[in-house]
């Protein structure tokens, strides 16, 4: 598809291409225009690395009260009621509009199969095999290919929303695309970016994960909440990548052990094992830290031999895999472990329609804050709340139909940003640096532990660089862009460089917004933990809200 294919207009813009996406694209009307824009291809995700599964409430022995109990438990306090309450309760038709869609769950005989996860009280979790997320966006993808109402515009970035000044509404988007970054107008923006979990060295999110739709919407002056919330899966392997071995490992019985063979993960919490994913991590953390010498390559070990060899090969073929590719027999030997950054529970903060505080911009997925998880996300709700929440977009045609009508105001003239060999040269070095050293500094401060001097540390480090990053040549030529200004390049590569640029300044913003609001919330709780405030404050059962730069506790 060549620039001047692409519409300089379209009804809605959805940014992001997994589950909450495609999902949200699909649900909007057929009459409307949709442009879904993904900075990869359609099937590069972290919803594709999704394995555990989906939790709805379709058992007979269970119900959406339970189903609601069990997050509102994990949540620690801080979960939206309301918000839970219609996750809970839309579930069973959603799974049911996948199935509808040709999502092939597992089954015994005419059921759908569920597994138990930690903190579930009910065998709830729908799956396909070990590899569910695959399979839901892998049918989301044929389906959305097949919609004529739908342009997909691959390897694309989205660099800022465009505000218009007058009404502080959101008319659109800037993106880098071929070699230009050009401007999309829209009656209405929907961001569907996934988490940010590149901003941290260790990290089970793939490479696209940086954050992108937190920090574009922060820019842009919309409110986030709750960013310090970052849930650490337990059970990464400790191989290049941190490949998540999934929860539901654990609960068909996998136990977790030390060198010495000891299942230690009791010692820490009387559920062991099925403790909430922040206990087993910072079980494993703390046993390390007692055991180890150094905690940045230090694991533990994921022993899968008490769960039935069959049981093994129909439930995890893929972790099987996987662990074989890296020399790892799960038959005979148990897998090393250790924990990852895993989940974002804040983001942007959006109500039951996605709406943020800026008219026409909405959010869905991993990227909005809807209450749905509180301080610690339950396992297999993430899928689920991309499918719930983005069938919530088919409202969205008046609104959008109402805006989406005034004429584009592209100026007549494109601009070009014309800099040296040297120049680029040197920013390209400059920018791999920071790519590097950011998610290094962010773990090592942010991680699982979290105090308050090393947190201030990083704060002056992130700060620093971040004035160093505006001062760049690149920065200022792209930061002085008006909408509707196209421009263009003389650097062959340009491509690389740009969205190098592009997710180094995301992950700058999202390492101090995530350590800032680290550094607020002076308790612990849920995917927060502070060493020098280890227990949860009554005074801090309220949210972390952040606009521009200004922090403060909700009432």
């Amino acid at each position: 598809m060549n620039l001047l294919d692409i519409p300089n207009q379209f009804d809605v813009v959805v940014v992001g291409a997994g589950a909450a996406g495609l999902y949200t694209a699909l649900c909007l009307p057929e009459s409307l225009h949709v442009g879904l824009i993904t900075k990869e291809t359609v099937t590069l995700s972290a919803s594709d690395w999704a394995q555990g599964g989906i939790a709805a409430a379709v058992a007979p022995e269970d119900s959406p009260k339970l189903h609601i109990e069990d997050t509102l438990k994990a949540g620690a306090g801080l979960c939206d009621v309301q918000a839970v309450e219609f996750l809970a309760q839309q579930a069973p038709n959603c799974i049911q509009s996948l199935v509808n869609l040709g999502v092939a769950f597992d089954r015994h005989g005419n059921s759908l199969a569920l597994t138990l996860e930690a903190a579930h009280s009910r065998h709830r979790v729908l799956h396909a095999a070990d590899t569910t997320g695959r399979e839901v966006t892998t049918t989301l993808t044929a389906q959305v290919l097949r919609r004529q109402n739908i342009q997909v515009i691959q390897q694309a970035l989205a660099l800022s929303l465009w505000i218009e000044p007058q009404t502080g509404k959101c008319e659109g988007i800037s993106l880098f695309y071929q070699g230009q970054v050009t401007w999309i107008k829209a009656g209405a923006v929907v961001l569907a970016t996934g988490g940010g979990g590149q901003v941290f060295a260790q990290t089970t999110n793939p490479a696209v994960s940086t954050g992108d739709g937190v920090a574009i919407a922060w820019r842009a002056g919309a409110i986030l909440r709750d960013l310090e919330f970052v849930q650490f899966h337990p059970t990464a392997l400790v191989k290049p990548g941190r490949f998540l071995i999934s929860e539901a490992v654990r609960g068909e019985g996998a136990h977790l052990v030390d060198d010495k063979g000891r299942r230690f993960a009791f010692d820490y919490d009387p559920a062991g094992e099925l403790a909430p994913r922040d206990v087993v991590s910072r079980a494993i953390f703390s046993h390390l830290q007692n055991t180890a010498e150094d905690l940045a390559t230090a694991h533990v070990w994921l022993d899968m031999r008490p769960i039935p060899a069959d049981k093994i090969r129909q439930r995890f073929p893929n972790i099987i895999q996987v662990c074989q590719h890296w020399g790892v027999d799960v038959f005979h030997q148990p897998v090393p472990v250790a924990p990852a950054a895993h989940y974002w529970m804040g983001g942007v903060l959006a109500d039951l329609q996605n709406r943020t505080n800026i008219p026409g911009l909405y959010a869905v997925g991993e990227t909005a804050s809807t209450g749905v998880h509180g301080a610690n996300r339950l396992a297999s709700n993430s899928l689920l709340e991309c499918i719930v929440f983005g069938a919530q977009t088919a409202d969205l045609q008046e609104q959008v139909l109402h805006t989406s009508q005034t004429e584009l105001p592209f100026s007549s003239e494109s601009v070009a940003c014309v800099l040296s060999d040297d120049e680029w040269q040197h920013q390209r070095v400059y920018l791999e640096d920071l790519r590097e050293n950011v998610p290094r500094v962010v773990w090592q401060s942010a991680g699982i532990c979290r105090e308050k001097s090393s947190l201030e540390e990083a704060i002056a480090n992130i700060t620093s660089w971040q004035q160093d990053f505006a001062n760049l040549p690149l920065s200022q030529f792209l930061q002085s862009l008006r909408p509707g200004e196209v421009a263009s390049f003389n650097l062959a590569d340009i491509d690389k460089l740009l969205r190098l640029w592009a997710e180094t300044q995301n992950l700058l913003d999202v390492a101090y917004l995530i350590l800032k609001s680290a550094a607020f919330r002076t308790e612990s709780r849920g995917g927060h933990y502070r060493s020098d405030y280890p227990q949860s404050a009554p005074d801090w059962q309220v949210h972390t809200m952040i606009q521009n730069h200004h922090w403060w506790k909700s009432t």
